[in-house]
């Protein structure tokens, strides 16, 4: 865990999976990929509580547990239309689909979706592919100010 001094905890768990306090105390997780993530220690696998998911693409290593997530603790979820489409057919409330170039905020904390070159397809249970909008990332704006890019 980090504290950059801005009163903002970033924990890495593991690949591109980060676990955010905010200055007002709000839990956001970044591409949640917990269970089968080699990278991601074994402490930080149990997770307590969410209140926003934000996803950049539909990789299984990006979405993996954003429906176990996403139906366990009903947190909001940040990402673009079809990805958020698609995790609602899966039983996902609180969608907040957006697109590149749209900003909103949610609790407090502005999502800014920006551009990424990356592929986006969801691979189905039975193996087809279905298709999971644009790859995007994020310029984040906490409640204090203080902005990273994910």
């Amino acid at each position: 865990m980090a504290n950059l001094g801005k009163d903002i905890e970033f924990t890495y768990m593991g690949h591109s999976t980060f676990k955010i306090k905010s200055a007002q105390g709000k839990i956001l997780i970044l591409d949640p990929w917990v269970d089968g993530n080699p990278m991601c220690p074994d402490n930080l696998k149990k997770i307590d509580h969410v209140d926003i998911l934000a996803i950049t693409h539909a990789h299984f290593d990006h979405i993996g547990d954003s429906v176990r997530i996403g139906n366990e603790f009903q947190p909001k979820v940040v990402g673009i239309y079809e990805t958020c489409v698609w995790l609602n057919s899966k039983g996902v409330k609180n969608i907040l689909p957006m697109n590149k170039g749209g900003t909103q905020e949610v609790d407090g904390i502005k999502f800014t979706m920006v551009h990424a070159d990356h592929s986006c397809g969801i691979q189905e249970e039975d193996g087809t592919i279905t298709y999971g909008g644009e790859a995007v990332g994020y310029v984040i704006e906490f409640e204090n100010g203080f902005k990273v890019y994910h």
